[in-house]
């Protein structure tokens, strides 16, 4: 039973449900960025460089035939696929940074309260009183 318990306190804490909200709006934040690049930005970026696809790019590595035969192939290096993903990834963070930062300019921003003053210690205190009492004399 205190196995229970104990995981019962440990998935009622306010920061893993917060992770998890996080993590759900996350996944919902990443379909809209998706959208946007699939959808708004590809179309144009597709315009601009003639409609080039990288991703069919790949190499071919052969075996060479063991009785004197045809080669094999081996392995398919897709590296086109590589590159177009690494491009996506690129436009995507860049989406993501200027997302954020309007979201930062549109959000308040909070007046930082200056800290109050540090209680005197009492070596301070003690010094603060002698000095009023020089002053009356």
């Amino acid at each position: 039973m205190g196995f229970i318990k104990e995981f019962k306190e440990f998935a009622m804490k306010g920061n893993v449900m917060d992770m998890a909200v996080g993590v759900i709006i996350g996944g919902a934040f990443g379909k809209i960025v998706s959208s946007l690049v699939d959808d708004v930005l590809m179309p144009f970026i597709g315009m601009l460089t003639g409609g080039i696809d990288l991703s069919g790019l790949e190499y071919k590595v052969m075996l060479p035939a063991i009785d004197g035969g045809e080669p094999v192939a081996g392995a398919v290096l897709k590296y086109g696929a590589f590159i177009q993903n690494v491009i996506d990834f690129l436009i995507i963070a860049l989406c993501i940074f200027c997302m954020i930062k309007a979201m930062n300019k549109l959000t308040p921003k909070k007046e930082e309260e200056p800290a109050p003053a540090p209680e005197p210690s009492a070596e301070e205190k003690l010094l603060g009183e002698i000095r009023d009492l020089l002053k009356k004399k």
